[in-house]
């Protein structure tokens, strides 16, 4: 099976760090042009730096913020005049710690929202109108584990915003299904691949991170790539007959 994008215009949101960095650099060695963006400048310039740069194009941008993304979005088309494949991988806990419901502020819950959720709203149907009048596109939404079950983290938010990331891919998937988009969602269990999980991962303690090891069927924590590795095939002409779906990549459970 041999992969490629050449002459695609995809767009990684969350390209910073971790699973979205790792995609970003995938489709970029598969000859996509790249449209990466983040609020994180410096991440951003790293990924910028680790890629091939005649490839990838970095832009500052709040997911949460539908008038940045509706610019972003008109800027990418201006200058390539398509847009093929999105990837919604924004998202994270924003550096919350669980604590209980009633200790829970408007401002901390609503800011998990907009990154997880509502940057994922915001981006699709920025790309909507576009892909239609292609009549093909390919959207994947990166989601979690905590969307399906419960959050490790115990932040109500995070397993919230999840869980209606999950709902909005499957309610896409029929409504743009019609012009030749598939909307696909990919549900990680845990990896270690940023800050956060780095502080999850230590606070677990050694017989924490055994337990969980012990749980996962192939017994191994999973990797970006392999994270990566499946968003290439829901994007690829490989699943053109796969859409509204939710795929574990967790190892097994």
């Amino acid at each position: 099976m041999k992969i490629d994008f050449e002459d695609c215009v995809v767009i990684v949101t969350g390209a910073a760090r971790g699973f979205g960095r790792a995609i970003a650099l995938s489709f970029s060695s598969h000859n996509a042009r790249v449209h990466v963006c983040d609020i994180d400048d410096d991440g951003l310039s790293e990924t910028y730096s680790l890629a091939n740069s005649a490839t990838v194009a970095i832009h500052h941008v709040d997911v949460g913020n539908r008038e940045s993304v509706q610019a972003m979005v008109r800027n990418v088309e201006k200058t390539d005049r398509r847009i093929d494949i999105l990837v919604n991988n924004a998202g994270g806990v924003l550096g919350q710690v669980g604590k209980p419901i009633e200790e829970i502020s408007e401002a901390d819950w609503q800011a998990i929202l907009d990154v997880n959720l509502s940057g994922a709203f915001f981006m699709s149907q920025a790309v909507a109108p576009i892909m239609k009048r292609q009549k093909f596109g390919r959207i994947v939404n990166i989601s979690s584990g905590a969307g399906l079950g419960v959050s490790l983290t115990g932040i109500q938010a995070y397993t919230s915003a999840k869980a209606g990331q999950i709902g909005l891919t499957r309610q896409l998937a029929h409504e743009l299904g019609a012009w030749g988009i598939t909307v696909n969602n990919i549900a990680p269990g845990f990896v270690r691949s940023n800050p956060t999980t780095e502080r999850q991962w230590k606070a677990m303690g050694p017989s924490g991170r055994a337990q969980l090891i012990q749980n996962i069927a192939l017994h191994r924590l999973g990797t970006p790539e392999d994270i990566t590795t499946m968003v290439m095939f829901l994007a690829s002409e490989y699943a053109c007959w796969v859409t509204g779906q939710v795929i574990s990549v967790d190892g097994g459970k």
